[in-house]
């Protein structure tokens, strides 16, 4: 049975540090000294030293272990390490793994993180090519023998579905990859800085898996992002203003499948998503009216649609053309489409920045971001709020 009431975990913990290396297609680097040095450059945007950390969380897919990390960055004795599964579907669960840690005083300064040689290294793009197997692997095999054998490949199905249950073309996906490249056209830390497109060029692009376009599908990204939680009264001690985690969930849905959950009654939304929705309405006491800013998780446009109504933004088929209208400010750092993808990181220190007044291109007086991860698997998602 889901959770139907608030949780307790609302307002006792808050993140007060976020750092990033650069992001590109060929770091030059080991994935250890990527996640390092996020590591570093988070405490050192904290006030905080390596000595004050006493936990870590990352995700099922780092290559870079909670201990070797510590040692790495010189940390001394950690009270709680831990990881998270489901590659983007784990980003804001990382961020509430060490809020849990924080309330109930199993550690008191815990740092989340992830890095990946993505593009150089591992990418993920080019699908299945060897898996151990598993007893998550076999309902993958029912896929994998008809050609469904990459991330794009598995969202084009539902994807497809979507546009025939509303009556749209693909074009209405545009919508979404131009926001997010606006955006990162005018944030200098962005791969794609300075370039925008256009309706016209997304339309253009070459086809994927129909319907999905190259400009529907995020970047392979090297790079490493990390962000630092404390309990808030420790918070309002350090130098950067607190983003008060407001709410945290995590999310799976009825017959849920890793990417291919095909055999749902409906293919139409997202219901992990929405389980997590849910939740942080209940917790945080907000609602879609009350959101100044989203971070939607982005790996692919559709989705971001069907996030849009899992959280009651809009109505069932009616997203793309509340982000055409652009009623809500959404991935204002420019995404995983458009500044770099990490599996969902970087969007939760954009988060942070809208709600410091710092980010590249900053919404006026925003107070409440949502954050979401990555959808399509077990996901996960966060309210944050000014502490005011």
């Amino acid at each position: 049975m889901s959770l139907r009431a608030r949780d307790g975990l609302g307002g006792r913990a808050a993140i007060v540090g976020i750092g990033a290396t650069e992001f590109s297609k060929d770091s030059g680097r080991s994935e250890l000294r990527l996640a390092v040095e996020a590591v570093r450059a988070a405490l050192d945007d904290a006030g905080l030293t390596p000595a004050d950390v006493d936990g870590l969380v990352t995700f099922t897919m780092d290559t870079s272990p909670e201990i070797t990390v510590a040692q790495a960055c010189g940390m001394g004795e950690l009270s709680f390490f831990s990881r998270v599964h489901y590659g983007g579907g784990a980003a804001c669960a990382t961020v509430q793994q060490a809020a849990l840690a924080v309330a109930t005083g199993v550690a008191e300064v815990v740092v989340c993180y992830r890095a990946f040689n993505e593009r150089s290294g591992r990418r993920f793009g080019a699908g299945v090519r060897h898996r151990e197997p598993s007893a998550e692997g076999v309902a993958l095999g029912w896929a994998l023998p008809f050609g469904l054998l990459t991330p794009a490949s598995w969202v084009a199905m539902t994807a497809r579905r979507y546009l025939h249950a509303y009556g749209l073309t693909p074009e209405v996906f545009g919508h979404v990859a131009v926001v997010d490249r606006g955006y990162a056209a005018t944030n200098p830390a962005a791969w794609f800085h300075g370039r925008p497109i256009t309706l016209a060029e997304h339309a253009a692009s070459r086809w994927i898996v129909e319907p999905l376009r190259l400009l529907d599908c995020c970047q392979e990204t090297d790079g490493g992002q990390a962000v630092v939680v404390t309990s808030l009264e420790r918070a309002r001690a350090l130098p950067r203003p607190p983003a008060v985690i407001a709410a945290a969930a995590q999310g799976a849905g009825r017959a849920q499948e890793q990417m291919t959950s095909f055999y749902r009654d409906d293919l139409t939304g997202l219901p992990e998503m929405g389980a997590v929705a849910r939740q942080l309405w209940r917790t945080s006491g907000l609602r879609p009216a009350d959101i100044d800013v989203g971070i939607l998780y982005d790996h692919f446009t559709p989705f971001v649609l069907m996030q849009l109504e899992e959280f009651g933004f809009c109505g069932r088929g009616e997203a793309a053309d509340f982000v055409a209208e652009e009623r809500l400010p959404l991935n204002t750092h420019g995404g995983q489409l458009g500044e770099a993808y990490l599996h969902g990181m970087n969007g939760v220190a954009e988060a942070v920045r809208q709600l410091r007044g710092t980010a590249a291109n900053q919404i006026p007086d925003a107070s409440r971001a949502l954050v979401t991860a990555g959808t399509g698997v077990p996901t996960s998602g966060l309210v944050l709020t000014r502490d005011d």
